[in-house]
């Protein structure tokens, strides 16, 4: 370990962790009746939490504005902060997914930090925590909720964010000389990392000025910002995409297994047997504009018009996540389940006109005997 690293390890540092769990309660609910049942905060055209900035045009906003919701502080375990209380917000949007917010104060050492990093690694202890937090809720808001039903499937990302100059006066000095410090707390890792693997954790990275500093990892980010809500929304709001996006291949994987069993079944006849094919075609047109509204409503819920930070910084997760290959896999799990049912359907229906030309063929085979016979 260089000198360096160690001096890192040593430093003092404070900020605070942003945890951000993304769940999925149904196919949409109706945020004006949400809001009737659950006291709330619906957001205007400039909020939730999107404050003006002299970079920030109003051409920003979310739409339609979700629900914001806040919560009572809780009280945080760790190995190395001990309890902690945190402050809570959950965001509902329309599409029945939401977003729970923790935001957790730390002054710890370097090496402390490092150590916490790992502890965020162990899975599925946020979702848990977030699950318990949120059930009441949940009940509470069902009946605006359209097919509730609350997904096995959760998103959780991580933000260390610190104040510009403190502990890092200079930017550059921190991405040179305490890179693999920094790339622990963006692997969640707290063990040494190869050169490689150092490089590759804070290749994406962003600069608005010379004092602030955003760099994403796949599982956590390290921001240095004061003001900072708008990049903070902004990665909520991916890690709240990446988490639709994979409810709705997970969807789609399961209806490929299933269309995969009709294209192997025996016979023609086996499948005039059971569920009618075009029955299966029309439930999968429904499927494809739910995809579709996904895309739009994901697309175009958050506007980043105008803003080329916020736009750049988006573009940044999208990447870190692979929004697009997520996106590009649904399509294709779209177009490859939609021709094996119309194959399907193709096949009952030439097997149907077979069937009426046979009976055909037999009726008048019938009439000519019986005619003959008379």
């Amino acid at each position: 370990m260089t000198k360096t690293s160690v001096t890192m390890n040593d430093e003092i540092v404070s900020g605070v962790l942003h945890a951000y769990v993304a769940f999925d309660w149904g196919e949409e609910v109706d945020l004006v009746q949400a809001a009737k049942l659950l006291e709330a905060e619906l957001g205007s055209a400039s909020s939730p939490g999107l404050p003006r900035r002299r970079r920030t045009p109003m051409s920003i906003e979310y739409r339609p504005a979700p629900l914001v919701f806040q919560l009572p502080h809780t009280i945080c375990k760790f190995a190395v902060l001990g309890e902690v209380e945190a402050q809570v917000e959950m965001i509902l949007f329309d599409f029945a997914t939401l977003s729970l917010s923790l935001r957790i104060p730390f002054s710890l050492q370097g090496s402390k930090l490092s150590e916490l990093a790992l502890e965020l690694s162990r899975p599925g202890e946020f979702p848990s925590f977030g699950k318990t937090l949120l059930e009441p809720l949940f009940k509470r808001l069902s009946p605006a909720i359209k097919l509730p039903k609350w997904s096995e499937l959760t998103e959780e990302y991580f933000v260390f964010q610190f104040n510009p100059g403190d502990p890092f006066p200079e930017i550059s000095d921190l991405l040179q000389n305490h890179s693999p410090w920094l790339a622990s707390l963006l692997r969640l890792e707290s063990s040494p990392l190869a050169a490689e693997e150092i490089e590759e954790s804070i290749k994406q990275k962003l600069q608005y000025s010379p004092t602030d500093l955003l760099v994403v990892d796949w599982a956590a980010a390290v921001l240095i910002d004061s003001d900072c809500e708008e990049t903070l929304q902004t990665i909520q709001f991916a890690n709240l995409q990446l988490l639709r996006y994979r409810y709705l291949d997970d969807l789609l994987d399961t209806e490929l297994a299933n269309s995969a069993k009709w294209a192997r079944w025996p016979t023609p006849f086996s499948r005039l047997l059971g569920e009618g094919p075009n029955q299966r075609v029309r439930e999968l047109g429904a499927l494809n504009i739910e995809a579709t509204n996904l895309f739009e409503r994901t697309g175009n819920v958050f506007k980043l018009l105008g803003d080329m930070y916020l736009s750049r910084t988006y573009r940044l997760l999208a990447t870190r996540f692979h929004l697009p290959a997520w996106e590009g896999s649904i399509r294709r799990n779209l177009e490859v389940i939609e021709d094996v049912y119309r194959v399907v359907a193709d096949q009952a229906a030439a097997l149907r006109a077979q069937i009426l030309e046979i009976i055909i063929i037999v009726l008048i085979a019938v009439e000519l005997f019986l005619a003959l016979w008379r």
